[in-house]
C-alpha cells in the first residue's frame, strides 16, 4: 500500500488543485495519510502570491530534508515558479509539478519509480488541468468547479501569468456537466473559481460569456447556492449584477480586489482601471435589491506609494465599507515588473499602514455586522464548536454565524449528522467584527 500525506498552501484554486490531486492519486492506488511521518509520498502544493507563502514551503522542506525512504515533491505555484531549481535548493525534492500537469501525476510517479531519479511537469501550453481522472472532495455540501485557468492581466506586483499561464476557459458544457453531476450526487453549492473569473469567454463560443454561465450554473436543478471568485474590475460588467438581481440561487456577495485606493498607484500596479471606474462597478453593486455584500484585496507599500496615496486607500474604506478586506503588505514577487521598481517602502512604514488600515477596517466590519442584529439569515450548517456548542454556518453573504438551536422536549440535541448541511434560518442576537451570533429560530 502506498501511502501519500499533502499540505496544501494559498487560495482556494490551491485548495480545489489539491482535491484534483488527491482523486488522482486514490485511483492509482495511493492511500493519504496525515501526517508526513506516516507517508512514503509527502506533497506540498504551493503558493507563491506572497514571499511569506513561500518561504514556508521551503521551511517545511528543511525540516524534512534529513528524512529517508520518503519522496518529496513540490507542487503548484512554487514549483512552476521555480522551475527544476528547487531540485538544487533542496536536493532531496525528486518531483516538480505546475498545476497544469496534474493529470500527468501518476505518470511521473513511476518514472520515479521505475528510474529512481526525478520527475518534473512544468508545461503551461496545455488544458488538461480542467480533465483530472478523479478529484476527491472534502466537503460533502460545497464543491468547486474550476471554469478558466492563467492570467492575462499582467499586474505589476504579480506572478500568476508565469505560474498559472495564460487564460485559458473550460468549455461552457462541460462546467454544466460538472454541477449536475455534483448536484445528483447531493452537493448544495458550488463555487465557480478562476483566477479572473469574469473573462471567462466558451471556447467553442466566444459569445458565451461568464455572466450567462453563471445564469446557467444558478439553473441547475438540486443547486440552492452559486458563488465565484476571483473578479477583476476591468472585465466586472453591470450583466453580473443583473444575474445576481435576477437569481436568488446567485449569492449575494462579490469579491472585488482593488489593491489600492490611489489612481496613481492603481497605474503603476498595471490594474487597467482607476479609482473612479472601479467605484462605477461598486455603485452598480451597491444599487443591487439584493444588497450584495462587498469583499476586496489591498496591497499597502506598493513601490513609490506616498502617505497620501495611503489615505486615499484609507478613504476608499470609509465610502465603501466593505464587509471584509483581505490586506497584505506589499513583497517583491520574481519575474515582475515591481521587482525592478525603485522607491520601496521601509518595512516598518509598511507594518504600519497595514496596522492603521487593520483597525480602520475592523471598525467597518464591527459597525456592518451590527446592521444584521434582528434580521433573520438562512445558514448553511457546516460546523460545530463544541467549546460553545454552538453550530457553525455561513449565510448568502458569506458571514459566519454560530447559533444555538432550541432545546428539544426531554433536552436531546441535534446530532452532527441531523445538522450537517442543512439550511435553516437563524435570527442574529449578537455581532463582532468577524462573525455573528444568533438563535435557530425553528425546532430541529
Amino acid at each position: 500500500m502506498k501511502r501519500f500525506y499533502i499540505e496544501t498552501f494559498g487560495c482556494q484554486m490551491n485548495v480545489h488543485d489539491s482535491e484534483k490531486v488527491i482523486g488522482t492519486l486514490e485511483q492509482k492506488g495511493y492511500v493519504q495519510v496525515h501526517s508526513p511521518e506516516q507517508a512514503d509520498l509527502v506533497l506540498y502544493n504551493t503558493c507563491s502570491i506572497r514571499d511569506k507563502a513561500e518561504q514556508k514551503v521551503f521551511q517545511r522542506l528543511n525540516e524534512n530534508r534529513r528524512a529517508k525512504g520518503k519522496v518529496f515533491g513540490v507542487l503548484g505555484c512554487v514549483a512552476q515558479q521555480e522551475g527544476e531549481k528547487i531540485f538544487e535548493k533542496a536536493p532531496h525534492v525528486r518531483l516538480v509539478v505546475g498545476s497544469a500537469s496534474y493529470p500527468r501525476l501518476g505518470d511521473l510517479l513511476v518514472q520515479i519509480e521505475q528510474g529512481g531519479g526525478r520527475a518534473a511537469g512544468l508545461s503551461l501550453d496545455t488544458d488538461a488541468t480542467f480533465e483530472t481522472p478523479a478529484t476527491r472532495r472534502d466537503n460533502p455540501y460545497r464543491a468547486y468547479i474550476t471554469i478558466i485557468e492563467g492570467c492575462d492581466k499582467h499586474c505589476a506586483y504579480c506572478v500568476v501569468p508565469f505560474t498559472r499561464g495564460r487564460e485559458r476557459s473550460r468549455r461552457w458544457e462541460s462546467v454544466l456537466e460538472e454541477a449536475r453531476t455534483l448536484a445528483g450526487m447531493g452537493y448544495t453549492e458550488i463555487q465557480l473559481l478562476g483566477q479572473n473569473v469574469n473573462s471567462y469567454r466558451d471556447p467553442e463560443n466566444p459569445e458565451r460569456t461568464f455572466a450567462g454561465l453563471l445564469e446557467a450554473a444558478a439553473q441547475t436543478p438540486g443547486i440552492r447556492r452559486v458563488r465565484f471568485t476571483t473578479s477583476h474590475p476591468r472585465d466586472f460588467g453591470r450583466d453580473i449584477v443583473d444575474v445576481i438581481d435576477r437569481n436568488e440561487t446567485v449569492c449575494n456577495m462579490v469579491h472585488l480586489p482593488v489593491q489600492s485606493g490611489s489612481t496613481r498607484v492603481l497605474a503603476a500596479m498595471q490594474r487597467q482601471y482607476t479609482r473612479d471606474e472601479y467605484m462605477r462597478r461598486v455603485e452598480w453593486l451597491k444599487g443591487s435589491p439584493r444588497n450584495i455584500a462587498l469583499s476586496t484585496d489591498i496591497i499597502v507599500g506598493f513601490p513609490g506609494e506616498t502617505e497620501e496615496d495611503f489615505r486615499e486607500t484609507l478613504r476608499l474604506l470609509e465610502e465603501v465599507e466593505y464587509d471584509q478586506v483581505f490586506s497584505f503588505k506589499y513583497s517583491v514577487r520574481p519575474n515582475t515588473p515591481a521587482q525592478k521598481m525603485g522607491d520601496h517602502i521601509p518595512e516598518e512604514e509598511k507594518s504600519r499602514r497595514l496596522a492603521e488600515l487593520q483597525e480602520k477596517q475592523r471598525n467597518i466590519q464591527l459597525r456592518r455586522n451590527s446592521g444584521q442584529i434582528g434580521t433573520v439569515q438562512e445558514v448553511l450548517v457546516e460546523g460545530l464548536n463544541r467549546s460553545t456548542g454552538q453550530w457553525i454556518g455561513r449565510t448568502t453573504q458569506n458571514r459566519v454565524l454560530n447559533f444555538v438551536t432550541p432545546p428539544r422536549a426531554g433536552g436531546s440535541v441535534p446530532g452532527r449528522e441531523e445538522m450537517f448541511g442543512r439550511y435553516l434560518p437563524v435570527r442574529v442576537t449578537r455581532a463582532g467584527p468577524n462573525s455573528l451570533a444568533g438563535e435557530c429560530v425553528i425546532a430541529v
